[in-house]
């Protein structure tokens, strides 16, 4: 089961590490990571396997939500299906 992490903010030096971080720290394993930087906004979609998780889903989202109010950031965790459902024409 996989997962779409998403994260807009102002850039800062340690964003990609804070997320993976909580990732690893709970069994979530990154697949896919694409990131931009425009102009002072940063943009990150990070593609999760959830499978091995040791924290239920809303857990995993509540901390990285958690994460972007410390940091000043918006961070989205979503259900890979859910994702598609929302993107789908």
């Amino acid at each position: 089961m996989r997962a779409v992490i998403t994260v807009i903010g102002k850039d800062m030096v340690g964003i990609l590490a804070r997320v993976s971080t909580i990732c690893a720290q709970n069994g979530v394993n990154v697949v896919e990571v694409t990131q931009s930087i425009l102009q002072d906004l940063f943009a990150m979609i990070m593609m999760v396997d959830i499978s091995k998780s040791t924290v239920p889903f809303n857990e995993l989202s509540d901390q990285l939500s958690e994460l972007g109010k410390e940091l000043n950031l918006t961070i989205h965790t979503m259900h890979e299906d859910i994702f598609n459902s929302m993107h789908r024409i």
